[in-house]
């Protein structure tokens, strides 16, 4: 067995029998979600997906993306993008910000009737004029054409991404805003020569949140890590098709 297997099997695995909370990632509701087996064969037996390939590109957006906002955080002043898009808005100053953007910590819930820690890690937090605070989600990529909505089938797991930050926070502070937003970050393919730099077009995208379905996620995900069998294969996961197709000729 891999190191990495052999990490994996002995953290943060579900154990119906024990009574400490179990923590659960943002990612992993959304893998959930995606395919019940996967998640199952991932939280309860241990063995997780291959994993993919680091977004080192994404990562660097995201930092200088914070730092760029930070700026502006300290100032008290709206961003440029802000102004450029007619949001009354500024970069929230709240005590907890640094903790809620953290991978390891994140923003926190305990939710009592699954025994879970739902956790998920923000991007940035923006506070209205009426003092909502509002979630925002960095997104980078290069693709032909201006972005200005996320109309595409994979781009709804973006969605729910949001939805589950914005239930998160209003667990935890009294007003959040069901308008969120994507600042996208679009690397441009246009220019004469690379110049040891990428340049960006970046657009802000607005979204309308519904939150409603993320409770009954989180109850039914516990269901599927308490059940004594994993659920049957996707016919919609790539994995589970590759798993069965493999096991078909062994």
């Amino acid at each position: 067995m891999s190191d990495y297997y052999r990490g994996k099997r002995s953290r943060n695995i579900y154990n119906p029998e024990s009574e400490q909370a179990f923590r659960l990632s943002r990612s992993k509701l959304e893998l959930y979600i995606e395919c019940p087996r996967c998640f199952y064969i991932d939280r309860r037996l241990g063995v997780d997906r291959p994993p993919g390939y680091p977004f080192s590109i994404n990562s660097a957006v995201d930092k200088l993306l914070k730092k760029e906002f930070d700026i502006h955080r300290a100032r008290v002043s709206r961003h440029p993008l802000m102004e450029a898009y007619g949001i009354n808005a500024i970069p929230a100053a709240h005590k907890k910000l640094d903790d809620w953007r953290n991978n390891f910590t994140g923003v926190e819930y305990f939710h009592e009737p699954s025994n879970f820690i739902v956790t998920g890690a923000i991007d940035d937090l923006w506070q209205n004029r009426n003092g909502e605070y509002i979630v925002v989600d960095y997104k980078a990529t290069s693709k032909e054409g201006k972005i200005t909505e996320l109309d595409m089938e994979w781009q709804d797991s973006y969605k729910r991404q949001m939805e589950i930050y914005q239930w998160l926070l209003r667990k935890n502070v009294e007003k959040v805003s069901d308008l969120g937003y994507f600042v996208y970050c679009n690397g441009r393919t246009d220019v004469k020569a690379f110049d040891g730099r990428i340049e960006f077009d970046v657009t802000l995208i607005s979204y309308k949140g519904n939150d409603a379905w993320v409770e009954r996620a989180v109850t039914d995900a516990k269901a599927c890590l308490d059940k004594k069998n994993a659920p049957k294969s996707s016919p919609n996961c790539d994995y589970c098709r590759y798993r069965d197709d493999v096991a078909s000729v062994l």
